[in-house]
């Protein structure tokens, strides 16, 4: 049976390692995993939640959605978007992705 099948032999265990580098691996891969992940996304947050305590009336802003129209109401949670003349959605105002420069709505 040896021809067809060879004996299975026990390895002899491999060198243990040094827990220090494994350790320093470890600590460094989550430094570059929080300057990489973590670190721009709270910078993004943090300037979203800006721009959306800094709304007012009669600022040009994008939604998520799409829709661009000028802010006619501020509320604690919402706001009315005129999107065109005489057309009013009320979005929240988390959906608010940015702000436009002055002037870019011009056929309202």
């Amino acid at each position: 049976m040896d021809i067809i099948i060879n004996n299975a032999w026990a390895q002899t265990a491999p060198a243990q390692g040094g827990g220090i580098s494994g350790l320093v691996m470890f600590v460094i891969l989550l430094v570059v995993f929080y300057l990489v992940l973590i670190r721009p996304q709270m910078k993004q947050a943090k300037e979203h939640r800006k721009l959306v305590e800094s709304l007012s009336k009669g600022d040009e802003v994008v939604t998520g959605g799409g829709l661009l129209g000028r802010i006619s109401e501020v509320g604690d949670n919402f706001i009315v978007l005129e999107i065109a003349k005489d057309v009013e959605v009320k979005v929240q105002k988390q959906a608010v992705s940015a702000a436009m420069p002055k002037g870019t709505v011009k056929t309202l």
